[in-house]
């Protein structure tokens, strides 16, 4: 079962689709990642796969296996998974297949010197005996998302080629610009007729995601005045200054680098500018909504606090959210999550079940109507030259999906009017 899965697999991750966050006004930010779509559409078509569509509009492709139960009446489910990688080097990706993998340090690029060391990456133990496929040490690999992508297809291939295995309707999306926060905000939801869906994005075997953060940017503005150095007195306000004294009321201990778990944060994460203005973008992170919108009102406190002290406000600061805890929604409605937890049961998987430090496709679906757990794929060190997957992680996530597909055919279907 699934025996084109490496054969797909690395045919996905040669493709590079690396999104591009200076052209997020382009739906999908980068031209790649249309040429991967198109060519996923046809591949989609001619594995059977119905209503197979490349949406220009919000850039994904979609499809469907029809119910082979028409007179069942079955949920109708999705899958998700994104076609773009992330922020690293991405052209000419070539993956290495070492079968049987020894346990020992893996020699990704001989003439380049790149070893990825048991000693560094430890983890490399558990698949011992596995066929471990890694990059070449140039580049990243791409499966995240691309192993999540090819686990999904080799489940329709085996369920078109197997039509006695009872399911029914299932439809798979396959999205862009996911690595930059936005893919999934622009997909259109009605054309995906689902009673709840999956996002197959998370790493390590086991991962099993329900609660996101809620997610909040904000760009703040610092209004300069310069002169001439030698003239400055009591005449200079220097932004770049200025921002940093804002900087100082972030306390120390609500920052990424010094919370975990459900403890939220107030993040710099990026900032530019000279002598006239400096513009400074914040982020800002939550599980808990009521804690998240105070973040978001302590941020304009600080702000209006600092423009107190000037002869008229310098800083402008405007808060867009980005996110939601897809957990609120989840939570309504759990059917999705315990069925996850079923099939892992099934499957012979013990879920690792923790709060995401982070968001997934699921964020923007949940608040489009579809709860949307995220299971694993299987990859671990996503976004770098140590990238690596194993082909049994990846089967087992398609078990894990197959497993779904038939177990939900004992679960109700919920009507909305």
């Amino acid at each position: 079962m699934y025996s084109t899965i490496l054969e797909r697999f690395i045919r996905y991750a040669r493709f590079n689709t690396r999104s591009n966050p200076a052209n997020k006004h382009m739906i999908p930010s980068s031209p790649e990642q249309v040429e991967f779509a198109l060519k996923l559409e046809n591949e989609l078509n001619l594995l059977g796969l119905e209503e197979v569509f490349y949406d220009e509009r919000d850039g994904f492709v979609t499809a469907k296996v029809s119910s082979n139960q028409p007179d069942e009446d079955i949920p109708a489910i999705g899958f998700m998974a994104h076609i773009d990688t992330a922020d690293f080097p991405s052209e000419n990706v070539n993956p290495q297949v070492h079968y049987n993998y020894d346990g020992k340090d893996v020699v990704l690029n001989k003439e380049l010197d790149i070893v990825m060391t048991v000693k560094e990456f430890p983890n490399l133990k558990d698949y011992v005996g596995e066929t471990l496929v890694t990059t070449d040490g140039t580049t990243l690999l791409g499966a995240d998302c691309k192993a999540g992508m090819a686990s999904i297809v080799e489940v329709m291939k085996h369920l078109i080629e197997n039509p006695e295995i009872p399911h029914g309707d299932i439809w798979v999306a396959f999205g862009p610009d996911e690595e930059i926060g936005i893919g999934a905000s622009r997909f259109i939801a009605e054309k995906w007729p689902v009673e709840f869906a999956y996002t197959i994005d998370g790493g390590r075997t086991g991962q099993l995601d329900y609660e996101t953060f809620n997610a909040a940017q904000a760009v703040l503005t610092f209004t300069g005045t310069s002169v001439h150095p030698g003239a400055a007195k009591d005449v200079m306000v220097n932004p770049l200054a200025e921002a940093a004294k804002f900087y100082q009321k972030i306390p120390a201990n609500e920052t990424p680098e010094t919370t975990s778990g459900y403890e939220g944060y107030y993040m710099l994460g990026g900032q530019t500018g000279d002598l006239n203005s400096v513009t400074a973008i914040y982020n800002i992170r939550d599980h808990d909504f009521d804690k998240f919108e105070e973040r978001k009102a302590q941020i304009k406190k600080w702000v209006d606090e600092q423009n107190a002290t000037y002869a008229y406000p310098r800083i402008s600061c405007v808060i867009t959210n980005q996110y939601a805890n897809m957990g609120n929604i989840i939570k309504n409605d759990s059917r999705s999550f315990d069925l996850a937890k079923q099939a892992f049961a099934a499957v012979g998987v013990t879920p690792r079940i923790n709060p995401m430090r982070g968001g997934t496709d699921g964020s923007h679906l949940a608040f489009k109507g579809i709860a949307t757990p995220n299971l694993f794929k299987g990859s671990e060190n996503s976004h770098g030259q140590y990238e690596f997957v194993t082909v049994e992680r990846m089967k087992l996530a398609s078990d894990v999906i197959l497993s779904i597909i038939e177990l939900v055919q004992d679960q109700p279907v919920v009507y909305h009017i």
